[in-house]
């Protein structure tokens, strides 16, 4: 079994509310005693540092010989975004580089990660591995599958262990019994750990090859040829961004699907031809922080801990180029308070250069220079510090609440967790066979909303993804502009990155809007589209001019109206969800108010709430449907309170040729209020598509042999013909 050798420790409180526990003394390398003849392999994957290292500092402790592995394996690359993957090479050159100085070395492997490391761990007979704990469901599947790879080959040396390492921000004791609740884990008042020193590695005395680090355009190539070629074409669709498309004369309304489907072949190859010139002149100079064009730290843990402290220390002016540079980049990224870390230190703290911890530490430890020793109670004296230390809190915070959710899931379906963009977002996926199905919430909501419909669906011959969207439930809540284009960029990238087909889109209230907005952008991803009581605007005889949407600047006015939009919110949570649950206001039970409100509390909220209240949702639904052109269900409950439920079916009919219309005795949110009946029309309507798309293949097959097609599916009933074809 694999072996944890620290607890996990979560996001610290508010500085108010907590203790705050450091060594004396500043931070220095370290000798430790070696313990053991056999080898370890320290295998790194997002802790690309040797300072504040629990991992190494355990195994250079144990053992005399340590070996410092790195495997590029496409699995864990392939959701790198460009700048991510220069970004990583950067920084694995780096770390090389202090290894060598201590005698050491990185070794670098390619290809699956099990095989790089069962063959590394024959060739040096490691008793010991040690990585660190993963939080993205993909990369927790390809450690487990280094862990069972180990279990199922034998070893003349004995077993080698996996030794599973965390980096505490707190001291807990115990995960499952840590509160899911931000309000109650302040109370906890637990004390922030300090970092670790960084170790003096043994000499690496091996003749393995060491590998050679990959240049960015023979690692993008890599990647590429080492993804399944859908997933290739697939990712071109990722290379044109929401405001683009509608910015480019919008999107042809006439067999759109063909075309898009048939330029992406054109996109493919200008993409593969591009690989070896783009970003090969992009090269940092050596006084720069950053590479040229961009915005986020790059480099090794003392390059970044040297941009840390230019960061600190902004109000302080300076004659040094590159903290002049990083200061010119702090106010661009300014875009509101406290913005300006995630963008500049954001990347580099997920790919584990530097430590949450660390940079906890050294803010507190300039804020400490500023106070004459002391921490005033009173808040921070720099806002860059405050931004510092909220960035790393609130990342910390999701990190627990992704992993929690996942090793201590109580619910009838699988967490899981995604990276989109650097953040954390939590989905589920249920159901062996059938057609694929994503389901989507409303505002406020998280994918524990359908649970009258994912259980119910999948045991009915579907699979199906529901996700929480970013800002919402348990998903992260960063510090950055939301806009409905970045949450339909967000479903685009999911449907591509995880379900890898086109599916059919469910959608309630705004994420009716948002899947809406996704079929009629990119109208391959989608099957057909369902929009349960919808968010949006009917616009009769729009025009391309008035569909162009743009994220405005936070201003006071938003600022203190999305905070009494908050209040009023928490306040009033039981009774407003009961407006929307006028028939069985029985399914307003304790456990969703609780969520919602629980949800409330988490860090970043109120930056959601900002984005809400200066909402636009400019691109009319009907331009959506018509840009969509393929088949669309409009379920209304006509009871719903926020709209006036007759007028909009009536415009709906009017103005969205082609969409079925349905009514339902229902409230605002009919697929938790009325479940089952929900569930039988989604049932019905995705057999009528899967069949009706089966038969035109069968038919178009039948006219090629020159068969005749009349009679088909005359003597097979419709739900019959979909069982036989997804069922058996």
């Amino acid at each position: 079994m694999a072996l944890l050798l620290r607890p996990l420790s979560p996001f610290p409180s508010h500085r108010l509310h907590c203790r705050v526990v450091h060594r004396k003394g500043p931070a220095r390398a370290v000798a430790v005693v070696r313990k053991e003849e056999g080898a370890s392999v320290v295998w790194f994957k997002h802790d690309l540092r040797i300072d504040d290292h629990p991992g190494i500092v355990a195994a250079v402790s144990q053992h005399r010989t340590v070996v410092p592995f790195y495997v590029f394996d496409p699995r864990i690359l392939s959701g790198f975004s460009d700048e991510m993957l220069e970004l990583l090479l950067f920084a694995l050159e780096d770390l090389r580089r202090v290894l060598k100085e201590q005698g050491s070395d990185l070794l670098i492997g390619y290809g699956a990660a099990e095989k790089a490391v069962i063959e590394l761990v024959k060739k040096v007979k490691a008793t010991h591995i040690f990585a660190e704990e993963e939080v993205e469901y993909n990369v927790r599947r390809v450690v487990d599958s280094v862990h069972a790879s180990l279990l199922d080959k034998s070893f003349s040396w004995g077993s080698p262990k996996l030794n599973i390492w965390k980096t505490p921000f707190y001291e807990i004791k115990d995960l499952k019994e840590t509160p899911t609740s931000c309000v109650d884990f302040q109370k906890l008042q637990l004390p922030v750990t300090a970092p670790l020193a960084s170790p003096v590695l043994p000499v690496l005395n091996t003749d393995l090859e060491r590998g050679a680090l990959p240049a960015y355009d023979y690692l993008k190539r890599y990647i590429v040829e080492n993804t399944s070629q859908s997933n290739e074409i697939w990712s071109c669709l990722k290379k044109t961004s929401a405001k683009a498309i509608l910015k480019q004369g919008q999107v042809n309304r006439t067999n759109v699907k063909t075309k898009f489907a048939s330029g992406l072949e054109e996109v493919k190859k200008n993409y593969e031809s591009s690989l070896i010139l783009e970003k090969t002149q992009r090269r940092k100079s050596m006084s720069s922080l950053f590479v040229e064009g961009g915005n986020q730290v790059l480099g090794g843990t003392d390059a970044v801990l040297n941009a840390l402290a230019a960061y600190l220390r902004y109000l302080e002016g300076t004659a040094r180029y590159d903290w002049q540079e990083l200061h010119q980049k702090l106010r661009e990224a300014e875009t509101r308070k406290g913005a300006s870390f995630g963008v500049l230190f954001g990347p580099a703290l997920r790919l584990g250069i530097i430590s949450r911890r660390r940079v906890h530490h050294e803010a507190l430890n300039y804020e400490r220079e500023r106070n004459g020793g002391f921490l005033s109670p009173f808040g921070y004296s720099a806002l860059t510090v405050m931004a510092a230390v909220e960035t790393v809190c609130s990342m910390e915070w999701y990190s627990l609440l992704a992993l929690k959710s996942q090793i201590c899931n109580k619910e009838l379906y699988p967490i899981r967790i995604w990276r989109w963009n650097g953040y954390l977002i939590q989905y589920t996926a249920v159901g062996k066979k059938g057609p694929a199905v994503l389901l989507v919430h409303g505002f406020g909501a998280f994918l524990e909303h359908f649970r009258g419909n994912l259980s119910s669906m999948a045991n009915n011959g579907h699979r199906v993804w529901a996700l929480t969207l970013l800002g919402f439930g348990k998903s992260e809540k960063p510090n950055i502009p939301y806009t409905e284009l970045l949450w339909a960029e967000l479903l685009r990238d999911f449907i591509v990155d995880i379900v890898s087909e086109p599916v059919h889109l469910v959608g309630n209230s705004i994420g009716g809007y948002f899947v809406a907005t996704v079929a009629g952008l990119w109208p391959v991803l989608a099957k057909s589209v369902v929009l349960l009581n919808t968010a949006g605007s009917v616009v009769p005889g729009y025009s391309s001019a008035q569909i162009i949407t743009e994220a405005q600047q936070a201003s006071g006015i938003m600022w203190l109206g999305s905070r009494l939009l908050l209040w009023y919110l928490r306040l009033r949570a039981g009774s407003i969800l009961k407006e929307y649950y006028p028939t069985n206001s029985e399914r307003v039970d304790d456990w969703l108010v609780n969520e919602i409100l629980r949800a409330s509390y988490d860090p970043g909220v109120p930056i959601v709430m900002e984005s809400v209240v200066n909402f636009n949702l400019s691109v009319p639904l009907n331009y959506l449907v018509e840009s969509f052109g393929g088949k669309v269900l409009i379920i209304q409950g006509i009871k719903d309170p926020l709209s006036k439920s007759r007028l909009r079916l009536s415009m709906f009919r009017e103005n969205c040729s082609g969409a079925t219309v349905r009514e339902l005795d229902a409230g605002h949110c009919p697929h938790d209020k009325v479940p089952e009946e929900v569930n039988s029309i989604l049932y019905d309507w995705i057999a009528s598509y899967e069949v009706g798309f089966v038969c035109s293949d069968l038919a178009e097959t039948f006219d090629l042999m020159g068969l005749p097609t009349s009679n088909l599916l005359c003597q097979v009933p419709l739900i019959t013909f979909y069982n036989i074809v997804f069922q058996e």
